[in-house]
């Protein structure tokens, strides 16, 4: 009854409140979706109900010390979920009223890649990036070294640098921003591969295996580019097809190419299993 009362007092503006409030509470769910933000929240949700607790119990130094934490609680969120915010704020920015500046940003966001690669091509430096699309990568960022940074060529070649402790693993880049480096791959199970591939080359098909990334590869002994995606490996790339294959890695996948990408999955899945 109550419940019906409150429908019938209900005006249009109740009802917009209330929507823009799920919908909030929504992206933000789909933001902390399998990170570690979850668990900061059940903490701050124990902390909480240890206050109330405390206050009912009487114990009044226990409550003090909870009650003062709980006091800067907006500040302690935007610190501890930080890159959730920045990754719901980014998706904001990609509205499609924004879709002329997305172009910008994807087209210096290439160019950056695209230098940084032909230059460690030149000096015959070992690289590997690769470029999230639509299956997370979140465990192979979390298994690296995090660093949620701008993509820059100087950034890359310092990474990839021999003398750094990071050269070894892979970059991985999410939403155009380096997300994390030092990342290890796994390797690919088939048999029928030239033995003049290296480790690189194996965890870039590997990883293009069980995902839809799009995988750079830079090989240390002859500078040769090669571009992975799908399982399928593209060697010798020069500037413009490198710059072309790089573009196509950035659009979205139309439905009748994600149906037909699930079906070769499965049956490459399969058939290392046999």
């Amino acid at each position: 009854m109550l419940i019906l009362r409150a429908f019938q007092q209900m005006e249009w503006q109740d009802a917009v409140d209330i929507l823009v409030v799920a919908f909030v509470v929504y992206r933000i769910f789909l933001a902390i979706q399998g990170t570690r933000a979850v668990q900061m929240i059940i903490g701050l949700i124990i902390l909480m109900m240890a206050s109330f607790v405390s206050q009912w119990a009487q114990l009044h130094t226990i409550n003090w010390v909870l009650d003062s934490f709980l006091t800067i609680w907006v500040l302690a969120v935007v610190v501890l979920f930080q890159p959730e915010l920045r990754r719901t704020l980014a998706e904001v920015g990609r509205h499609k009223f924004l879709r002329a500046f997305h172009k910008l940003e994807k087209a210096a966001l290439i160019e950056e890649i695209l230098r940084a690669t032909v230059n460690m091509a030149g000096r015959k430096i070992g690289a590997l990036l690769v470029f999230e699309r639509e299956t997370k990568l979140q465990n192979f960022i979390e298994a690296g070294t995090v660093l949620d940074a701008e993509v820059s060529r100087g950034l890359l070649l310092s990474i990839f640098n021999s003398k750094s402790p990071l050269h070894d693993g892979a970059v991985i880049v999410r939403e155009g921003r380096i997300a994390a480096a030092g990342c290890f791959l796994p390797l690919t199970l088939k048999q029928n591969i030239s033995k003049e591939m290296g480790t690189r080359h194996r965890a870039a098909l590997g990883l293009t295996e069980e995902t839809d990334a799009t995988v750079i590869v830079v090989s240390e002994e002859t500078g040769n580019i090669s571009l992975v995606q799908e399982g399928q490996l593209t060697q010798e790339l020069d500037a413009i097809s490198l710059r072309r294959h790089l573009q196509e890695a950035y659009e979205p996948k139309e439905p009748a190419k994600r149906a037909g990408w699930m079906r070769w999955r499965g049956r490459a899945r399969a058939s290392a299993q046999h």
